[in-house]
């Protein structure tokens, strides 16, 4: 996925190893062998996004956000991607990957000669392992109950899954990697991926020779083990680099931070204003995209989105929903529409620590939040039909929902309950610090009405609103008691559950860790009957609410609009939006 953030909570191509992401904020995919559009070149667009790049490493805790998940997937080769009926894509035109053995789980990537990084450096053993090693958490060694050991690479997405293989071989050529599982997998298709960072930089900048020296060390450093945690300190330093070298708002001055091995590269970058992107002329593995070039300018006001589009500053918008949006849209001439649910919703999530610690003071301000009226505002003017969002876990509509209401305990939550919360605070006056995206006016609105509703019981709220372009990497920072973002879903496989909601995953934000919440997802990942995964699911879901986690809000509605001249566009519900086939646009 990723934020809006993307739950990585996916791998953008599928975003983030199919990850949930951060936000602040159908037809088919074609076959990457193809081509495609991309047989005609030339033109220009100019795309507006809600959110302001902050990292060229999207597959971190903190870069894990949605626009930079989306430079990403403009910028990255890959193994797959997904499409708009949410299907995995593969692109045989980077590489393949196969099951070369049912029992034991087995599967071999392979990286096709000629794929390389836009420095010319092959993509090979050092780039595979590297990203193996980072989403597996094969070195982490951390015993957060005993606070001993270290957890190495931050990455966002769950690192169950390839935890599950032990160390891959690697081909004499370089060029495949075999990965064995110790048990059957659920999302083993879409488990691996490379990764944005290229292991010959991430070498030498965490302090080795050079790449091969980073494939001897990965190779040779055992296995971490929390019972028995040791001090690695090569290991460490490349970690390091890795968590935070790629973090940036403006153009790095060594090119080696924003390497690609996608159809584009990154060429300029103006802070908290825009990026241009140009065609990569070497790339000829997957779908070659028809543009030259591409600027994403950051303007995270909806009217201000429309005007643009309206004076021709920008040629494709993907402003915050509202029926004023829609109704401003609708009256331009020349301007196409494209509008539908999202796999994305909205909510605040409370830390299970310092003034939230205590579980009655949780429920207590859970008993506060008006969700039907920030269902109202927010979203009832674009669909009065619309409804609070009852799960952490299933969208609406989907397989799974009704279960889950039924027995998870969010109708207790269906209305505030200002005297129930009063109850459970006995007179206590906890002040609470809401931390959210300022510039996004959907969340505004959710925090002014959750601060009018909770002072009522008596907490003294304390607004900790960010600036676009520092929120995301505030998560999980500990300098706030409560936070109101959204996760936008891939729409494919069950790893987007322990990635959010594991008990030390990096994207759980805020410290939730529940035994039996965990025995449920690590059942969960090797378990592949559907039946069978949504009881497991549906007993997370229970828990988050029993032990006061937060609450959501409501499904998220997308509205997309271009000019009538950019053709080739079509809605997408998942991580990357209507990014998915860039490769497909065009300029009459």
């Amino acid at each position: 996925m990723r934020f809006g953030r993307t739950s990585k909570a996916v791998g953008v191509a599928a975003i983030a190893a199919l990850a949930l992401t951060a936000c602040a904020e159908s037809g088919g995919g074609e076959d990457p062998g193809t081509g495609g559009e991309g047989e005609a070149s030339g033109g220009a667009v100019t795309v507006a996004e809600v959110n302001p790049f902050t990292s060229f490493n999207s597959d971190s805790a903190t870069g894990n956000v949605d626009i930079n998940g989306k430079v990403s997937y403009l910028t990255k080769g890959s193994f797959y991607y997904v499409d708009d009926a949410l299907e995995v894509v593969r692109n045989e035109e980077f590489g393949t990957y196969e099951v070369t053995s049912e029992d034991p789980l087995t599967v071999a990537y392979t990286v096709n000669e000629g794929v390389a990084w836009s420095d010319g450096e092959p993509i090979d053993a050092g780039d595979l392992l590297l990203s193996w090693a980072i989403q597996s958490g094969h070195f982490d060694d951390e015993d957060s109950e005993a606070e001993t050991g270290t957890t190495y690479f931050a990455y966002a997405g769950d690192t169950s899954g390839l935890g599950l293989t032990s160390l891959p071989e690697v081909s004499e050529d370089g060029r495949t990697m075999t990965l064995e599982y110790s048990e059957p997998y659920a999302d083993f298709e879409i488990a691996f991926d490379i990764l944005d960072t290229p292991a010959h930089v991430v070498a030498t900048g965490g302090g080795l020779a050079d790449e091969d020296a980073l494939v001897e060390l990965i190779q040779t450093a055992p296995e971490g083990n929390p019972e028995s945690p040791e001090d690695r300190p090569e290991l460490q330093a490349v970690a390091e680099y890795w968590n935070t070298a790629f973090d940036s708002t403006t153009l790095p001055s060594d090119p080696a931070l924003y390497l690609s091995s996608g159809p584009y590269i990154v060429q300029d970058m103006v802070p908290d204003q825009s990026m241009t992107l140009v065609r990569n002329e070497d790339y000829a593995w997957g779908p070659e995209p028809a543009l030259d070039e591409i600027t994403i300018r950051y303007i995270g006001d909806a009217n201000a989105q429309v005007q643009a589009l309206q004076n021709g500053e920008v040629d494709i918008i993907q402003p915050q929903a509202s029926a004023d949006t829609l109704a401003s849209l609708e009256a331009i001439d020349g301007v196409q529409i494209l509008e539908g649910e999202e796999l994305s919703f909205d909510h605040i999530d409370l830390n299970y620590s310092g003034v939230f610690e205590d579980e009655d003071v949780r429920r207590a301000f859970m008993y506060t939040i008006p969700r039907d009226s920030i269902v109202e505002s927010v979203i009832g003017p674009l669909d009065p039909e619309a409804e609070p969002r009852n799960s952490q876990i299933f969208d609406i509509g989907t397989e799974g929902y009704d279960a889950a209401i039924e027995s998870n305990g969010s109708g207790e939550f269906a209305e505030p309950d200002i005297e129930k919360a009063k109850e459970l605070l006995a007179g206590e006056t906890p002040e609470v610090r809401i931390m959210y995206n300022a510039d996004n006016p959907n969340r505004v609105d959710a925090y002014t009405l959750i601060a009018e509703s909770a002072t009522q019981a008596g907490f003294k709220i304390v607004d900790g609103g960010l600036p676009g372009n520092e929120w995301g990497s505030a998560l999980g920072g500990g300098t706030y008691d409560a936070t109101i973002f959204g996760w936008v879903s891939p729409g494919v496989g069950v790893s987007g559950v322990p990635q959010l909601y594991g008990c030390g995953s990096a994207s759980n934000f805020n410290g939730f860790c529940d035994e039996e919440a965990q025995a449920a997802m690590d059942e969960l990942i090797i378990t592949t009957d559907p039946a069978a995964q949504q009881e497991l699911m549906v007993t997370v879901d229970t828990r988050l609410f029993e032990t006061g986690y937060g609450l959501p809000f409501f499904q998220s509605i997308g509205i997309n609009a271009a000019d009538e001249a950019v053709q080739g566009l079509t809605f997408n519900p998942g991580l990357v939006g209507i990014w998915w086939n860039f490769w497909e646009w065009s300029v009459a």
